[in-house]
């Protein structure tokens, strides 16, 4: 955090030096990122991605969707758009931010975006079947996806009952804690294990975490087998 002292935010262990939350999914043919902070750029070239088959939003939260215009790369060396995918209120906050991408008459340089809504069916994005989950962000609907047996949520403090069916059977689990208090939109880190024992994943990482929760070392061995805190560069091989 910006200005603070505090041991997290001075901390020389990688794991507590956290860029905004987002993941990149691959399989045998394609490659996706979910969502695209204000860190994208980095996160890009720190993961050495080259090719990006496609950019799918969880919620227009600046955090979320600042960095879309760095897409414009990927289009200069594909030579192609870049497909979005977003409901429809991320949609209507991504055209009014980037105003430009989407201008009848575009200055030369422009990213170059192509948008799909998302609805409650799942969706393909070239081998990778997508399935939308709706979860909620105080009162704000935040969509996670299920790909496969693994899950991915952020930005959420409720989860209703017919979503979390469609959470069940998953083996991985990514959901935010953002702390140990009681937090008014993000689930804090007992109501984050507390979901994910609920749910019987086999596998939970914390995400979106505050430098309130402490330090990754202090923390993560006190969590309850099979749930560890996620870290930046993170990576996880799921079958099905």
């Amino acid at each position: 955090m910006i200005a603070c002292g505090c041991p997290v935010c001075t901390s020389t262990d990688k794991k507590n030096n956290r860029l905004r939350s987002s993941i990149l999914v691959r399989s045998a043919t394609t490659t996706i990122v979910i969502d695209t902070t204000p860190d994208f750029r980095y996160q890009m070239l720190r993961a050495q991605v080259k090719h990006l088959d496609a950019v799918v939003f969880t919620h227009p939260h600046k955090d979320h969707i600042a960095g879309l215009d760095d897409v414009r790369a990927f289009n200069f060396f594909s030579g192609k758009g870049m497909p979005i995918y977003a409901n429809e209120m991320t949609q209507m906050n991504i055209i009014r931010e980037f105003p430009y991408a989407f201008a009848e008459t575009k200055y030369p340089g422009v990213p170059e975006i192509m948008i799909h809504p998302i609805d409650q069916e799942a969706f393909m994005v070239g081998d990778i079947r997508i399935e939308p989950i709706t979860v909620w962000h105080m009162r704000m609907p935040v969509l996670g996806f299920r790909f496969g047996s693994f899950t991915y949520i952020t930005d959420a403090n409720h989860i209703g009952d017919a979503e979390k069916e469609k959470i069940r059977g998953s083996s991985h689990l990514v959901l935010n804690a953002l702390r140990k208090e009681k937090h008014i939109s993000h689930f804090s880190l007992s109501e984050a294990i507390e979901m994910a024992t609920e749910l019987g994943v086999t596998n939970a990482y914390f995400t979106h975490i505050s430098h309130q929760l402490g330090l990754h070392a202090e923390v993560d061995p006190t969590l309850p087998s099979g749930m560890h805190l996620a870290y930046d560069g993170l990576q996880l091989e799921v079958n099905g």
